[in-house]
């Protein structure tokens, strides 16, 4: 990537002394640097392991010993581990600094030398699929030591049914980073280099996505035009990634037999699609009981006759507009995870004293936040976009969950810590719940309280009911796409008709809003990621719900379950709690939490 020289709006630069000392990351835990020895001597290791499994195991693994299969296991998981390790390192690199071409470069390069790496490993789930079920039931009782890899048999065989032959399934694994993984690149350096200018100040996305949490009602609105203006501008672009990247999805998915575009991203969550259908319909159901009877609350108490799209994030007119210093935000993280369980803050500390977190924003960075696990024998890294807003201190307690995570489940080993989607947000969210409890168990007046509340249920809005609705979207996108090329204007159309029903009639909708699917990153590297978020707010609601009734051995069953990783099924998972998400009524239970927290702010009128 090239280093931008031109003047760029820094929100860093202009917050950095009102909000401390922000951390950058040290990704030399994971390599020196990309030109250090260690780097290339796994690279080196990498391209000989792949050609060496291939040599040893192709058209032999039906026919081996239990031993020999838990020693091939073993060195397809150490594949994993370094092949992860090499891409973790020059992926954080590369989200550092978007814009910078020399590290465009070393991801593109990476990514091509470790497809063509491990192409000769594709045969290996091909052939495990291919194995009678005895087989695999007789290594299993053989060997404790491989039956605990049998989860991961499972999931690759729940794609047997939807396997292509040997040829193409290595020709799909060699092009992929000519297909998606190019188009997703394409997206992301538009992102990354997009620039909106209001009161002669050029910025970029993410600073001004938050001028749309302001007080100043004429600055969000400036913002949302603004941003209405430059995503107009690059439509086009946004339109052929989407219509490319559904069309790739469509052909994949008929090759394959999948019976929807769905489908896969249920498969790799682990979870049934009448479970996903059960959650979309009953949040969908209680959009009038939740957001639009929160809507209509908002805009009596911010005095308009109809909310505008830039009204729905804005702060509430009794709200303070200070801002949150970084030790603040580590302290009060901190202190309700120690609240929670100590052990649940000493895992989290390492992020702020050993820099595991990139938190200031900054030219060419990319947007959003994340947490990212990188390899079992590492740690996780996370990234913000820190502005000292209260929703940043939550965004903070929500990736640190995702880290304390990730960490707890690194012990399962490489193959088994990665979690499903739909679980990967629960200790995240558990962590945004401990932070918010604890603020408003401390608001010094009932005014804040009021503050909060009402903050807590725009943020479980933006997860649950904001989530669906974009997934009702992606589900709209990707069935018109199959009847043909959609044009700019017909993905917006679909856009539109489903911001009404899920946002409620408190709302009216600027000319250009039928553009804001276009910076959403979750449709273009994640299809139908979305419904996960609003999987583990339903999740952990019920969850606290549970810990609120006083089970005296929660905190235990809470870490046991962090700590499986992606070693057990969720109906295993909150079976210790006497939870069942396949019950209907588990979502109900969920949504109720929320819909519980706007009685208390109509109670409040």
């Amino acid at each position: 990537m090239r280093f931008d020289p031109r003047p760029v709006f820094d929100a860093s630069e202009a917050g950095a002394r009102d909000l401390g000392d922000l951390p950058e990351w040290d990704l030399s835990d994971l390599y020196p640097s990309p030109d250090a020895p260690e780097f290339k001597r796994d690279m080196d290791w990498l391209e000989k392991a792949c050609a060496d499994f291939a040599a040893d195991f192709e058209g032999k693994l039906a026919e081996l010993s239990a031993a020999a299969m838990l020693d091939c296991v073993l060195r397809y998981e150490k594949i994993d581990l370094i092949a992860g390790r090499i891409m973790s390192f020059i992926g954080l690199r590369y989200y550092q600094i978007t814009t910078d071409a020399e590290r465009a470069k070393a991801m593109s390069d990476a990514q091509d030398r470790i497809t063509t790496f491990t192409t000769p490993l594709v045969f290996f789930s091909l052939e495990i699929n291919r194995i009678d079920d005895a087989v695999l039931d007789g290594w299993f009782g053989e060997n404790s030591d491989l039956a605990r890899y049998k989860p991961i048999f499972d999931r690759m065989r729940s794609m047997r049914p939807y396997q292509l032959s040997d040829e193409l399934e290595k020709f799909l694994h060699d092009q992929s980073t000519v297909g998606a993984a190019a188009w997703n690149r394409l997206f992301d350096e538009t992102i990354a280099g997009l620039e909106f200018t209001i009161d002669g100040e050029t910025r970029g996305l993410e600073a001004t996505l938050n001028d749309l949490t302001e007080q100043d009602r004429s600055k969000r609105e400036a913002a949302s035009r603004e941003l209405a203006r430059v995503f107009g501008d690059n439509i086009k672009v946004f339109a052929r990634v989407h219509n490319t990247l559904a069309k790739e999805k469509e052909i994949e998915d008929r090759w394959r037999g999948m019976p929807s575009p769905q489908t896969g991203r249920h498969l790799s969550n682990h979870v049934e699609p009448e479970v996903v259908e059960a959650l979309r319909n009953a949040v969908v159901n209680a959009y009038p009981k939740l957001s639009h009877r929160y809507y209509e609350l908002k805009r009596k108490w911010m005095d308009l006759d109809v909310m505008e799209v830039w009204d729905r994030n804005a702060p509430l007119p009794m709200e303070s507009d200070r801002l949150v210093g970084w030790d603040e935000a580590r302290e009060t993280v901190l202190a309700a995870y120690g609240e929670f369980d100590p052990e649940m803050a000493r895992l989290a500390e390492p992020f702020f004293d050993k820099g595991w977190i990139d938190a200031a924003v900054k030219p060419g960075k990319a947007p959003g936040a994340f947490a990212h696990p990188t390899v079992a024998d590492a740690h996780p890294y996370v990234m913000l976009n820190y502005l000292g807003k209260p929703r940043d201190v939550m965004t903070l307690a929500h990736e640190l969950g995702h880290g304390v995570h990730q960490r707890l489940a690194a012990g399962q080993g490489e193959l088994l810590a990665s979690t499903p989607l739909t679980l990967a947000e629960t200790a995240s969210v558990f962590g945004e719940m401990l932070t918010f409890r604890r603020l408003l168990a401390n608001a010094p007046s009932d005014a804040e309280r009021k503050v909060m509340l009402a903050g807590k249920v725009e943020d479980m809005i933006n997860t649950v009911v904001r989530q669906i609705a974009f997934y009702d979207f992606e589900c709209k996108l990707h069935d018109a796409r199959r009847q043909g090329e959609l044009t700019p204007d017909d993905i917006g159309a679909l856009w539109m008709s489903v911001q009404g029903e899920s946002l409620g009639p408190a709302f009216t909708f600027m000319d250009g809003y039928e553009s804001f699917w276009a910076y959403i990153p979750h449709f273009v590297h994640s299809p139908f990621y979305v419904y996960a978020y609003a999987f583990g707010d339903g999740l952990v609601n019920a969850l606290y719900a549970v810990y609120e009734e006083g089970d005296p051995d929660f905190q235990k069953k809470y870490f046991d379950m962090l700590k499986a990783g992606g070693s057990k099924h969720h109906k295993e998972l909150l079976a210790p709690f006497g939870l069942d998400a396949s019950d209907p009524a588990f979502w109900d239970k969920g949504l109720s939490m929320i819909s519980g927290f706007i009685d208390e702010l109509e109670a409040m009128e």
